[in-house]
């Protein structure tokens, strides 16, 4: 009985200070984001002046630099496995778990090549960061038919102009302790209607590092991110592809 009572005192004590540890270290998250952050911003805005794909490529590559940098600094550096699975010269639509919001962060400059993802209209309306958020990304108002119908012919483009497509099936974060949530079929429907292969990539630890249920919450944790072999759209429709890639992402993770 003693040992069970001293037991509980020492969790008690460490969940206290790993609290108190978890806001000390989201608020240096957040400094050395916001600081790194405006050193970087203008470079990544010199894409702007780089018509098509080079200037996204450009994009990309300064905003890997920054991440690099940024990750290791908060203790969460990042391993990324099956760049291989890229054929040089080919876009793919790519779709990942998301259980955090650290995740863009984690996987949009960790692609090889050029690439955008599906994104909030809100977080556009940032002042100043807003602009680096939109070039970035294709935006949606989720809640409106129209602004879905337009993003989804956007994304056709960004394919279409030899970029990668990255999108999140699960919609939003996962919070749910299941490995995945339900997909929705919009990464399937494009990868259908372009004729592109789809790469399932896996992130790990995020959800550890910055947990959507915790506010201002922020722990170090290894990231990976591992892309997985792409998976053939021909001769599917939307829903035999996201069942396909929904089993496979799902075996990964459990793993």
């Amino acid at each position: 009985m003693t040992d069970t009572i001293k037991n509980e005192g020492n969790s008690r004590k460490y969940n206290i200070a790993q609290e108190l540890f978890g806001r000390i270290w989201a608020f240096w998250g957040l400094i050395t984001f916001v600081v790194t952050f405006i050193i970087i911003f203008p470079v990544t805005m010199t894409s702007y002046l780089i018509k098509g794909n080079k200037g996204q490529y450009w994009f990309i590559l300064v905003s890997r630099f920054w991440m690099t940098i940024w990750l290791f600094m908060v203790g969460c550096p990042i391993r990324v496995r099956g760049r291989k699975n890229f054929a040089k010269g080919k876009a793919y639509v790519i779709v990942c778990n998301h259980t955090s919001l650290i995740d863009p962060s984690a996987t949009c400059p960790f692609i090889p090549g050029a690439n955008k993802t599906i994104a909030k209209m809100s977080f556009a309306k940032v002042p100043i960061f807003g602009w680096f958020y939109r070039r970035g990304s294709v935006l949606v108002d989720r809640m409106d038919t129209k602004s879905r119908l337009k993003s989804f012919e956007e994304m056709k483009k960004v394919i279409e102009q030899n970029m990668h497509m990255l999108i999140y099936p699960e919609g939003t974060r996962n919070t749910t302790g299941e490995p995945l949530k339900a997909f929705y079929d919009g990464a399937f429907s494009l990868a259908v209607r372009t004729k592109s292969d789809i790469i399932p990539a896996v992130l790990t630890n995020t959800g550890k590092a910055l947990p959507a249920d915790k506010p201002f919450f922020f722990l170090p944790h290894l990231i990976t991110l591992e892309f997985l072999p792409p998976v053939s759209s021909e001769g599917k429709d939307a829903k035999t592809l996201k069942e396909e890639v929904y089993n496979i992402m799902y075996k990964k993770i459990e793993g």
